[in-house]
């Protein structure tokens, strides 16, 4: 007799089931995804230029003498760190724009498309890169030395990852948001790259003419926001109308 409290507390817990928050995260966990879809009909455009006007600072030579596979890599060219690299009337490359503030709460379906980034020449190509939370980050060495990934995330987890010479590639991703996280090479100390991740679809790294553009950006109010590795960030304030064309440019001095 004295076991039956035991037995019917048992039967007691097997009726009750699961706890409520347990079972509230496998309810939840069981829903599907549901993404925000943009209304083609109403979705409207931003675009513009990132624009750098004034002297350029000074071009920093690059040595590579502590490396004869670099040396080689490079076939004895000089080589620069061009952070600040303009093209016709001024367009700045290498920086990042995207959208800041304004798409809270909205959830966009995954990218699966991998990025790439790749050590040729002992340098990190691209130099900056955008991705989305998630996405997969393929990881290449192309040169015929041993190279090093580092990231060096504050909101997302840190790796290091070393390289063979023309080694397989290896598969990252970074699960949180993040602008921006700086990656070094810990055999080379002059490579570095950047890497922006968003967890949507609206952002672009510019090309020498600092050009970019999103379309199919639903209506409402923006911050957009610009980062370089040596100018900073800049901001501005947007509306996008209901099938409207923004206009949105950034310079710095």
């Amino acid at each position: 007799m004295r076991g039956l409290p035991i037995f019917a507390a048992a039967l007691l817990a097997a009726a009750c089931g699961k706890p409520p928050v347990e079972e509230k995260k496998a309810v939840e966990a069981a829903k599907p995804v549901e993404y925000f879809h943009v209304d083609a009909a109403t979705a409207g455009t931003v675009a513009g230029v990132i624009a750098f006007r004034g002297a350029k600072p000074a071009r920093q030579a690059i040595s590579m003498e502590a490396d004869e596979g670099c040396q080689k890599a490079q076939a004895g060219k000089p080589v620069y760190d061009d952070a600040v690299l303009t093209g016709k009337n001024g367009g700045l490359a290498n920086a990042f724009v995207y959208i800041q503030t304004g798409l809270e709460g909205k959830k966009f379906e995954p990218n699966t498309e991998a990025v790439i980034l790749d050590q040729h020449g002992c340098m990190f190509v691209p130099r900056i890169i955008g991705m989305r939370a998630g996405q997969t980050l393929d990881l290449k060495n192309g040169d015929a030395v041993a190279h090093n990934v580092h990231p060096m995330p504050v909101n997302n987890r840190e790796w290091n990852q070393e390289q063979a010479p023309q080694a397989l590639t290896l598969e990252h991703r970074f699960a949180r948001p993040e602008i921006m996280i700086p990656v070094k090479c810990n055999i080379h100390a002059w490579m570095h790259s950047y890497i922006g991740v968003v967890d949507h679809p609206y952002f672009a790294v510019t090309g020498a003419d600092g050009a970019f553009q999103w379309n199919d950006v639903p209506p409402g109010d923006y911050t957009v926001a610009v980062w370089h590795e040596k100018l900073g960030k800049l901001e501005q304030q947007v509306h996008v109308a209901a099938a409207g064309s923004v206009a949105v440019n950034f310079t710095y001095r």
